[in-house]
């Protein structure tokens, strides 16, 4: 979306205070339609001109019981007239649609925060569901701790849409829209956008158009007219750089910059993959893209997924494979297959809450030891990590370059927060970017003998297309005799190609850039990231820049082998801080290979860090205390509010 348009909100006529950003939640039962009302707000603010980041939360159940807190559905968005790298921290706005939304979202909300609850769900039922013994909304340490808004929007849109003809069960579908109209009058957001959206996804039903735009409206107008809320809020267009931008979800922007990858390397796309969370949308995205030179396969199980995409990559064809933690581990010995083959092949891992089926729909960066160290025998691969959702579209490139370029599987790593999250992202000049050089052996017509595993420079083997005149070689798992290819083994040979496959991996140093550091070149604390704890540490480390403290801040995209200038950069700080949402997995890798003692910040709950958390563990590593503010504000709050609640049955 071009940050150019700029929509004008309708007018009001209360009070709007200007503020720099804000953070709103709208939460409620799966069924409620939460994640289409929070990709309309953010299409919106994205629309309007503010930088945004968001965070859909899902529940793991397809379809849990109605208003159990296992069935609850969320959606997060910050945005703001800055630059912004997460989906915000405390939130200033929540939305609830029922009693169990409330429950497992009130501590996010800052004390002082906005608190709206649709009061018609509220019934003594729907509280008993979620685990109160009395409505939680009489409690008055709530009314005192919040902005509490009670607002009946069940009923509201009943009565807005009584002479639709619409049956109760369609008019009650219609409330997520009343939720979207009242928070854009809260902060000043135009319904235009979302008008376009309902007539464009809907031409065929215009009275779902009509019922949904009148819900729309009634929130809006709810909001203006009662005297319940005073003001509302206004947040200015963000300076982002010139140009045409898009709201772009991780597994979108994963899915563009692999069709890019191929356009750019001439070949023709292949995916191979089996349906997992949270993996399966990029299977989706592609799939709509067979006019482009997309193949797409959805196999019977994992194995068949990958081996399908190494007989796509022995054809010289861009293969991919796509999946989770769980479906990786069954990928791995075809993933050592492929390492043997020494063919190109994408490896892609949306990480998930683990082991086993663990957590679906939460987020973990705990796959790394898996992604260095997850197959048979001596088998290293090279390792590169996504930073957020636009990056996808760069690392998706970056990864496909340097597996056709070494002939070895390459895996890329990504996780349930970026995949399913969302920011602006500036749409390149196709022109501008670099094409991918990939060079196969022409015919030998001479009758020399081809030799499959002979090797330039960088100890690359050539990639022989089949059908190519005199170019037959012997493939398979066995191991290979060094330059022939036939199998072999004999002691010696077996040392050499092991010592040869680790120094080709090693070499991939060569092709990539050096590290970068924001922040002073040396100092007491470096902060070292990877994969989608960037935006916190980033924002972290910026905050304590402002404050003086010597911190910088080292973020990684190779994980495997690492920046050649890496050592140095780690042994110009007195202290290293490793945050992972894992319980130091990269820390152990950096430790082992540098023997540094650097330190963790580890977290394994399904949610990212947020900001504080991270403030406050470098201000803990400088011996500054975590000056007084929890990661969390309101929570202490929150939850003397849900005690209550529970107490004022007794």
């Amino acid at each position: 979306m071009s940050t150019t348009i700029a929509p004008e909100a309708p007018a009001t006529h209360k009070e709007v205070q200007h503020i720099p950003s804000a953070t709103v939640r709208f939460a409620g039962d799966s069924g409620d339609g939460m994640q289409l009302t929070g990709e309309q707000f953010t299409r919106t603010s994205a629309l309007l001109g503010n930088d945004v980041s968001t965070f859909p939360d899902f529940p793991a159940e397809i379809r849990a019981p109605r208003g159990t807190l296992a069935g609850v559905s969320g959606f997060q968005v910050h945005f703001s007239s800055t630059d912004i790298y997460t989906p915000g921290d405390a939130l200033d706005a929540l939305v609830v649609m029922n009693p169990a939304a409330l429950k497992t979202n009130l501590t996010d909300l800052r004390k002082g925060g906005v608190l709206i609850a649709n009061i018609d769900n509220f019934e003594k039922k729907d509280n008993e569901m979620a685990g109160y013994e009395a409505n939680p909304l009489d409690s008055e340490v709530l009314e005192h701790t919040y902005q509490l808004f009670k607002v009946p929007m069940t009923k509201i849109v009943r009565e807005a849409l009584k002479d639709t003809g619409m049956g109760v069960k369609e008019i009650d579908r219609c409330k997520n829209f009343f939720a979207l109209g009242l928070v854009y009058w809260l902060y000043g957001r135009d319904m235009e956008p979302t008008a376009r959206f309902l007539q464009e996804k809907f031409a065929t039903k215009p009275e779902i158009v009509d019922a949904n735009m009148k819900a729309l409206k009634a929130g809006w107008n709810y909001g203006e007219t009662t005297d319940a809320f005073a003001s509302s809020y206004q947040i200015d267009k963000a300076k982002l750089p010139p140009g045409k931008y898009k709201n772009i979800m991780g597994n979108v922007a994963l899915a563009y910059g692999l069709m890019t990858a191929a356009k750019l390397s001439g070949k023709e796309l292949f995916l191979g993959s089996y349906p997992i969370t949270p993996a399966s949308d990029i299977l989706h995205e592609l799939s709509k893209f067979k006019n482009y030179g997309v193949r797409t396969f959805q196999a019977e199980d994992e194995i068949a997924a990958i081996c399908s995409a190494i007989g796509a990559a022995y054809g010289g064809h861009m293969a991919i494979t796509t999946s989770s933690g769980p479906g990786i581990a069954l990928k791995g010995e075809a993933i050592g297959l492929a390492l043997m083959l020494e063919l190109p092949l994408l490896v892609i891992n949306i990480q998930r809450g683990g082991p086993s089926t663990g957590l679906p729909t939460k987020t973990e960066q705990a796959d790394l030891f898996q992604a260095i160290c997850g197959r048979n025998g001596e088998s290293p691969v090279p390792v590169i990590a996504c930073r957020s959702p636009a990056d996808c579209f760069d690392v998706a490139q970056e990864a496909w370059r340097i597996a056709s370029r070494f002939m070895t599987p390459v895996m890329l790593l990504s996780d349930g927060y970026i995949a399913n999250g969302s920011e602006p992202w500036l749409i390149p000049d196709v022109n501008k970017l670099p094409k991918i050089e990939i060079k196969h052996p022409g015919p030998i017509e001479n009758g020399d003998k081809f030799l499959p595993y002979k090797r330039d420079e960088l100890l690359a083997r050539p990639w022989a297309l089949p059908g190519t005149k005199g170019l037959m070689h012997r493939i398979g798992g066995l191991e290979k005799q060094d330059i022939t290819g036939n199998v072999n083994y004999e002691p010696a040979n077996h040392q050499h190609m092991v010592n040869t496959r680790a120094k080709k991996v090693e070499n991939v140093a060569l092709e990539i850039p050096l590290q970068e550091v924001e922040g002073p070149a040396s100092g007491e604390l470096l902060v070292l990231s990877w994969g989608g704890t960037f935006g916190a540490c980033k924002t972290a480390v910026g905050a304590c820049l402002n404050q003086g403290l010597s911190v910088a801040h080292c973020h990684l995209r190779w994980l495997n082998p690492y920046p050649r200038n890496l050592e140095k950069i780690l042994r110009s700080y007195k202290k290293v801080l490793i945050p992972e949402l894992n319980m130091g997995q990269l820390r152990t890798f950096i430790r082992a290979k540098y023997l540094i003692d650097a330190q963790g910040l580890n977290k394994v709950q399904g949610k990212p860090f947020a900001v504080q958390e991270v403030v406050n563990a470098i201000r803990q590593q400088l011996g500054l205390g975590s000056n007084g503010q929890p990661a969390r504000e309101g929570t202490g709050a929150a939850l003397a509010a849900l005690a209550a609640a529970g107490e004022s049955a007794g």
